[in-house]
């Protein structure tokens, strides 16, 4: 038998089990301490290669009498290329499987000191396991993940994701009625319905002084502290493919158009870490940038793919004098795409130069 005639080949893929990659829902419990195999090493490269197609073009990231000024030895990684790299490898064990990205928060940077040639292994704990009151083909679980210096054993970089993960076997729901917003249900509108502010402050320089000047300008008023940055990314095959592949992210839906081709966004889609760091790395533009300190509350609203344009939008929640040097700053970012839809939206704290 030649197994490499077309109609023989056919019959015999039909008749052949596929060996499956990925968990069930039914494969985590709570408790449950996962170490992810593959690791990166953090190259020079890589991290370049992140930073300069995302925008993130920080001088302290790529030259040293920059990185000198601001207290680093030598240019640093990335804090994105960091977490990026810290979440791929765990996308075999954990999300491999599909299922939606309910969201992730609790994103702290331990060291930001890290620089290439720097060897990562990553854990992840499994903090909750939930039924999905909406998709009984679902369950819900958290993970608390941390990137670790796999010579010091020291934190680098620690955050909580929750997904939507497939079950082997469908449960019985209430049908939705009881969904939750993490479920893909309605949630209290928070205010977002509520009429926007009759005006919109800019602040007049990236400085710790100019944030806290605009919000001083907006207080007691109609008025929040927002803008939009104007740069734009359009999504290309580095974006959507390599720098996730780079992070060891397995995920089919960035690198397989055949099997996306029958899914709702018709095509692959970007990794939420490139959209993401597309939007930050916008907002960094307009910010004296120092050290970032953490992000929480990140969710992905729709589906980014090849040829999408991702831009940024960032509002000022807070400003408080905490350093002689810099002040810490909470922005909130969204990211939206060329029809104004959000794409991207977190709150980030982060140290601005005063």
């Amino acid at each position: 038998m030649d197994y490499t005639d077309t109609e023989t080949f056919t019959t015999i893929l039909d008749r052949t089990e596929t060996r499956e990659k990925g968990n069930c829902f039914e494969d985590f419990t709570e408790g449950d301490r996962i170490e992810h195999a593959p690791g990166l090493t953090l190259s020079n490269y890589a991290n370049e290669l992140w930073a300069s197609q995302t925008l993130n073009h920080d001088p302290m990231y790529w030259r040293t009498d920059a990185a000198r000024a601001a207290d680093f030895d030598e240019p640093p990684v990335h804090p994105d290329y960091l977490l990026a790299a810290v979440m791929g490898p765990t996308v075999e064990d954990l999300s491999e499987k599909g299922g939606y990205f309910l969201g992730r928060t609790n994103v702290r940077y331990h060291d930001q000191t890290v620089t290439p040639e720097t060897e990562l292994r990553v854990n992840s704990t499994v903090q909750s396991t939930a039924t999905s009151s909406s998709r009984p083909e679902y369950g819900i679980v958290t993970w608390e993940t941390e990137g670790v210096d796999a010579e010091t054993g020291e934190a680098l970089v620690s955050y909580e994701r929750t997904n939507m993960i497939p079950r082997r076997e469908p449960v019985a729901t209430d049908g939705g009625e009881s969904a939750t917003a993490a479920d893909g249900g309605d949630a209290e509108d928070g205010g977002l319905n509520d009429d926007p502010p009759a005006e919109f402050v800019t602040p007049d320089g990236d400085r710790f002084g100019d944030f806290a000047e605009a919000l001083d300008e907006a207080d007691g008023r109609d008025a929040a502290v927002a803008y939009r940055h104007e740069r734009g990314r359009t999504m290309d095959d580095v974006l959507v493919a390599t720098l996730p592949l780079m992070t060891l992210n397995t995920a089919k839906q960035h690198h397989n158009v055949d099997v996306m081709a029958d899914s709702p966004s018709s095509d692959i889609v970007a990794y939420g870490d490139v959209t993401r760091s597309v939007a930050l790395g916008h907002a960094r533009s307009d910010e004296a940038t120092y050290r970032e300190l953490g992000c929480d509350d990140e969710r992905f609203h729709t589906f980014v793919t090849p040829g999408d344009t991702v831009y940024g939008f960032t509002r000022v929640l807070d400003a408080e004098s905490t350093h002689d040097h810099a002040g810490t700053v909470t922005f909130e970012h969204i990211a939206f795409n060329q029809h104004d839809e959000p794409v991207y939206s977190g709150t980030r704290r982060a140290l601005i130069e005063q």
